[in-house]
């Protein structure tokens, strides 16, 4: 349902503030890629795709068996080892959720089958599981989360899945809106060092895949594992593998930017203006959201860390803990909102309740409906 009287979404200013000894950019970013593992003990399950394929998925949580469920989806070189996610699923598991992580194809140690692989633009993995979902459970109340890559696929999924979209809220962060001035970001500066860091990934991933799995004729591998940036990188393989004529085509076309107003489930998107992986001037305007979609925007943060001080200055993860506030909200509004059903139980219950006493009283002085 719509919100009433609004015809765009919202933008907020957020309530994070950093950690006083980690105020900067880069500071926020690195912190939250050197906290310590999150301890989450995983149910893995191979899901057999429809193409021959397969993903993996990370359960937890089993024993909130009848909780809400939370789809976590990773970034860039992310998966089942991604701190973000690890952490994030224990904040909602403490709250009585179950959550799994959606291992993208081809994200994880084993090499995915086919030629494909995951990208910015490629929803179509994520929209089959989120229906498989319902299937299994149609009465279950279901979210989504991503994070930067993993933010991109989710947000454009449910713009393009709009009023059939099977899960009942959303939620990502540190989104590259428009990709292609994220690459050009990516060459410049200190951001060069996570750009090699995930080059580096990808590339070790690249010829860990084609020691196994025939190359695909439409992939320059030598200029791949030479190329110096993502551009170069997109070019010679992700643009090709994924059906794009170009990198270019593939940024404009995977960027989850131009859907937003497409979005038909309460959703929330954190992100920070200073994020070193891309440029301020991305973050779409409020015409631009659909009436169900929150922006909310941090001054610092930098790139999915938003690192901030608890207790006797201690730090900690704000961003998990804001998601981890968000979803169970939506939940209990919807629980607020729907009409009480009643079991055979509870209308013997009531039935006793309403009708022993007058069961007691003698039949010429009952009133007549009794």
């Amino acid at each position: 349902m719509t919100p009433r009287g609004q015809r765009y979404g919202q933008i907020l200013q957020s309530r994070f503030r950093p950690h006083p000894l980690l105020p900067g950019a880069h500071l926020q970013t690195i912190a939250t890629l050197l906290r310590p593992a999150p301890k989450l003990v995983l149910r893995r399950e191979r899901l057999e795709l429809t193409d021959g394929d397969f993903v993996d998925l990370g359960w937890s949580g089993d024993h909130n068996a009848s909780g809400p469920l939370a789809v976590l989806v990773h970034g860039l070189a992310g998966g089942f080892e991604s701190k973000y996610l690890l952490g994030t699923a224990c904040q909602l598991i403490a709250k009585g959720w179950r959550t799994v992580i959606l291992q993208l194809r081809g994200a994880g140690p084993e090499p995915n089958r086919l030629h494909r692989c995951y990208n910015q633009g490629d929803t179509e993995d994520l929209r089959y599981f989120w229906h498989l979902l319902r299937q299994r459970e149609p009465k279950a109340f279901i979210a989504s989360l991503g994070w930067s890559l993993g933010g991109n696929v989710t947000l454009k999924a449910l713009a393009e899945e709009g009023q059939l979209a099977p899960i009942n809220i959303a939620a990502a962060a540190s989104v590259p809106f428009i990709i292609r001035p994220c690459a050009e970001r990516l060459r410049t500066g200190f951001s060069c060092v996570y750009q090699k860091r995930l080059l580096d990934a990808v590339k070790i991933a690249l010829r860990r895949k084609h020691s196994q799995v025939p190359l695909s004729p439409l992939v320059n591998l030598s200029a791949a594992l030479a190329a110096q940036d993502f551009i170069e990188y997109d070019e010679a393989c992700t643009a090709p593998l994924a059906g794009y004529r170009s990198a270019e085509d593939y940024y404009a076309n995977a960027s989850c930017g131009q859907f937003l107003k497409d979005i038909q489930r309460s959703t929330l998107v954190v992100h920070a203006l200073d994020d070193p992986f891309m440029t301020a001037d991305i973050v779409p305007n409020v015409e631009a959201l659909s009436p169900h979609v929150t922006l909310e925007l941090a001054h610092n943060g930098g790139h999915v860390g938003f690192v901030s001080a608890g207790t006797l200055g201690r730090p900690y993860c704000w961003l998990g803990r804001r998601l981890a506030e968000f979803l169970p909200a939506g939940f209990e509004r919807q629980a607020a909102t729907q009409p009480r059903t009643w079991d055979v139980k509870g209308w013997t219950e009531a039935a006793s309740i309403v009708c022993g006493p007058i069961a007691r009283i003698p039949a010429h002085l009952r009133p007549r409906w009794a």
